[in-house]
């Protein structure tokens, strides 16, 4: 690997940027050439398939115009960010340290939002809408509001709906959501875009207990990131 490429691979790890390091395999003579992918200069099959793999998780070997490559799919955790620092959370965020997930905690009501309720979490004590702004979800990025208070989980949603993030939930009665909702499209947001919030939040397993929404809620987040039919609350 080259100075200049391990620098621009560092770069990318550092601003948690998802990208492929692509070497050549095949023909000889050629073999040991690299690439950080996406590239406007490589071969436009080489960034998609740079692409697939990081969409996959998975590194991977590809034959491209007749030369093996390796790609080696650099991605940043991906993360989970809940706004409310309450019951739910205490019992969801343990359970998402198994799937990998970087974990945030933001609530500005610091009698909830401390380390000694959640070890091992990142915990910000800033206003919803000015740590979302601080965080910039991307594409890796799932956000979830369990507050139940407008003035905290409103600005919330309203920067995840202005972002990329690849779930938006948020817990709450289906009159809560509708009302929810309301108000959202008064900040001018469309149909479309509060399509994407998963409300009441969670798949329908008839959960109770906080220990058995939180499992809810993370089976639709999983069904959601790997594209599986179930992600969607069925209809009561």
């Amino acid at each position: 690997m080259t100075p200049a490429l391990a620098q621009a691979l560092a770069a990318a790890r550092k601003e948690h940027r998802p990208v492929v390091l692509a070497t050549r395999l095949a023909p000889p003579g050629l073999a040991g050439t690299q690439h950080l992918l996406p590239d406007p200069e490589a071969p436009a099959e080489l960034n998609k398939a740079a692409e697939a793999a990081l969409a996959s998780d998975q590194s991977r070997t590809v034959t491209i115009g007749g030369e093996q490559w390796f790609l080696h799919a650099h991605n940043p955790p991906a993360r989970l960010i809940v706004v409310g620092a309450v019951h739910i959370a205490q019992a969801l965020l343990p359970m998402a340290v198994g799937l990998g997930f970087a974990l945030i905690v933001v609530d500005p009501r610091r009698s909830f939002a401390s380390p000694e309720r959640f070890p091992n979490v990142t915990v910000l004590t800033d206003w919803p809408d000015e740590a979302l702004d601080a965080l910039k979800p991307d594409t890796r990025s799932a956000i979830l509001t369990l507050t139940h208070d407008p003035k905290l989980d409103d600005p919330a949603l309203d920067r995840a709906l202005k972002s990329p993030a690849f779930y938006i939930g948020a817990l709450g009665s289906r009159r809560t959501h509708a009302a929810r909702l309301q108000r959202l499209r008064a900040l001018g947001h469309g149909e479309a875009e509060l399509a994407r919030i998963h409300g009441p939040v969670g798949l329908d397993i008839e959960a109770v207990t906080a220990p058995e929404i939180a499992l809810s809620i993370l089976a639709q987040l999983v069904a959601v990131r790997r594209g599986a039919a179930t992600a969607k609350k069925e209809a009561a």
